[in-house]
């Protein structure tokens, strides 16, 4: 008989959690367990001192540098040697409390509340992940998981973050909104329309529509018989939005003096993306990007100003500097335009929205999927995304699988190591490219063109502030866009390497493909081989990643610890630690069998 759904939960969000504790809080040490039905099991072991407890995880699915799979829990106090199995959730709470002493010691007492509120936040994403794992097991689950489209790959990601101790918590969010709002349930939506004075309206285009008129375009159709005044811009706006705005005193005073009106629900219905605030309609040339009243993983997700402008003067560089063309096999979705109602006394009054293109449409949705559903765990009885793609392409036998799995990681770099690194080496832009901001097109089954999205994920380097201020003198009053350039590699390893790339070594090695070692080396001489090509910025990040004994890593669980938006924290440098580089002594090796064979 198959696990429940509660019972399957629970495990990923021991899963989820444990990972964050193993790799920010206690690598733990490695034993193995004694079992009485079979061989002794390799485990993780965590001596809890505060809680006078041990816990031991079996390793049931290892990796060398992603998320570890878990199998059998055990726990003991430290003054008995009797080791008894113990519920995922349980174990949890154990590390949950443990990780809060560690982190907290000597804190005041606010530390307990935020104990508490993290513990909510995990059972709110533990019911989410099992309501979904129940919807999954029908009919309706069942072709959601085999639907190869853009839209059917933003709505699979059951589990969410492989590596958050809350990936599933939306807080703000009820069920009953969720499944018309959230991804996942194929809810449908029209977008709430304000009419707004045109001198209220702040808005820019880096477009040949101007935003106004690109938000109309979002309203298809139904754009010609919106009662628009004369003198009057429409705002499209997310209805869960639209409901909290209605609240928000400055704007209902506003409304009460008929400057901003409602006009209701108008244009196609629209579904969200796996970010929840991103929608999409299939024959609509935009997205849109809104703020939300909702709290989703670490933070409240609202647009600020600042990003706003960015995305349009991104797109306006983007456009001068030529990179698109000469790299046909990867595209960045641009961000080229935005509104929003300005509020006096105020940096945003809500009305945020980013206008996105959308190039997943006319058919060219088909086969196109995030990195994150690719790589994620695939539901219980099924293969992952990434692996039934592998099995199609080469049914027959491991051993061919094994050999197709390696030339699909190779084309894979291709369509994106190789020319977000280019970006950063020729231009001097790095993006925040981890799984769910990568896109990959494989409809023919292999890698054929990478997709970047998000405007909040840009990163500029200061040594190449001239040619770019040149490119595009607007950045310059953006001062979130620029970063040293050792901390923009350090991010960029995270983002590109550790988050986005290292996720598809760890899938294809927990589905059994091929051993994750033969990928570490075959980034390890990729990486090699661009540094010894490029003589720039992108040269220094490769050997960095090669060369240094640690790679930046998101501190999630330590943001969460501390009940921080990371969002609202400044520039983010307090949201990364560091791990240690499965990458180093692998290219060391590389570089000394080179010598070999040189001498």
């Amino acid at each position: 008989m198959p696990p429940s759904s509660q019972h399957v939960a629970e495990a990923a969000a021991f899963r989820s959690f444990a990972n964050g504790y193993l790799r920010e809080i206690d690598p733990g040490i490695r034993v193995r367990h004694a079992r009485s039905d079979g061989p002794p099991a390799a485990c993780v072991e965590w001596n809890l001192g505060r809680r006078r407890i041990a816990i031991r995880a079996e390793i049931r699915s290892p990796s060398l540098c992603g998320a570890q799979g878990f199998g059998i829990l055990w726990t003991r106090h430290l003054h008995e040697p009797r080791w008894r199995r113990v519920a995922p959730m349980q174990a949890l709470q154990d590390l949950l409390a443990e990780a809060y002493a560690r982190v907290d010691a000597g804190r005041d007492e606010s530390a307990r509340a935020h104990e508490l509120e993290l513990l909510g936040r995990v059972l709110d994403s533990y019911r989410e992940t099992a309501r979904q794992l129940d919807l999954a097991r029908g009919p309706a689950g069942e072709s959601a998981t085999t639907d190869t489209s853009f839209i059917g790959a933003e709505r699979s990601l059951v589990y969410g973050h492989w590596l958050h101790p809350t990936p599933k918590s939306r807080q703000g969010l009820s069920t009953w909104q969720a499944r018309v709002y959230a991804p996942e349930e194929a809810g449908g939506f029209q977008l709430a329309v304000f009419a707004v004075e045109a001198g209220r309206v702040r808005h820019d285009s880096a477009a040949p529509r101007s935003a106004p008129e690109i938000a109309l375009e979002l309203l298809g159709a139904d754009a010609g018989r919106l009662p628009l005044r004369a003198g009057e811009i429409a705002l499209p706006m997310h209805p869960l939005q639209a409901d909290a705005l209605k609240l928000d005193p400055d704007i209902a005073a506003l409304m009460e003096a008929g400057r901003v009106r409602c006009l209701g629900a108008f244009g196609p219905r629209y579904t969200a993306t796996s970010s929840v605030r991103t929608v999409y309609a299939p024959d609509s040339p935009w997205m849109a990007k809104f703020s939300l009243p909702v709290t989703l993983t670490n933070s409240l997700r609202v647009n600020r100003f600042a990003e706003l402008e960015a995305g349009v003067a991104m797109a306006r560089l983007l456009a001068r500097n030529g990179f698109g063309t000469r790299h046909p096999t990867f595209r960045i979705v641009s961000d080229p335009a935005y509104l929003t109602l300005h509020c006096p006394g105020r940096d945003e009054s809500g009305f945020e929205t980013v206008l996105r293109e959308n190039p997943f449409r006319d058919g060219a949705e088909r086969g196109v999927a995030t990195l994150a559903a690719l790589a994620a765990e695939p539901l219980p009885g099924r293969p992952s995304r990434l692996d039934a793609l592998l099995r199609r392409l080469a049914p027959e036998d491991a051993d061919e699988r094994a050999r197709t799995a390696r030339t699909w990681f190779g084309l894979y770099l291709d369509c994106m190591l190789e020319p977000v690194v280019a970006l950063y080496d020729r231009h001097g832009i790095a993006l925040e490219a981890h799984q769910q901001n990568a896109l990959l097109d494989v409809a023919a089954g292999w890698p054929r063109r990478g997709y970047y999205r998000d405007n909040q994920g840009f990163y500029l380097s200061e040594d190449a502030r001239p040619r770019l201020l040149r490119q595009a003198p607007e950045t310059a009053a953006i001062a979130a866009l620029y970063f040293p350039d050792d901390e923009i590699r350090r991010r960029l390893a995270y983002y590109l390497v550790v988050n986005q790339i290292f996720s598809v070594i760890a899938r294809m090695g927990h589905d059994g493909t091929i051993r994750e070692s033969v990928l570490l080396d075959d980034l390890a001489r990729r990486l090699e081989a661009m540094a010894r090509r490029m003589t720039g910025a992108g040269r220094a990040f490769a050997r960095s990643v090669l060369d240094g004994p640690t790679l930046c890593t998101k501190a999630n669980l330590r943001v969460r610890l501390a009940d921080r938006d990371e969002l609202a924290s400044g520039d983010g440098t307090g949201n990364y630690i560091d791990m240690p580089n499965p990458l180093r002594a692998r290219a060391a090796a590389y570089c000394e069998a080179g010598r070999a064979l040189a001498s």
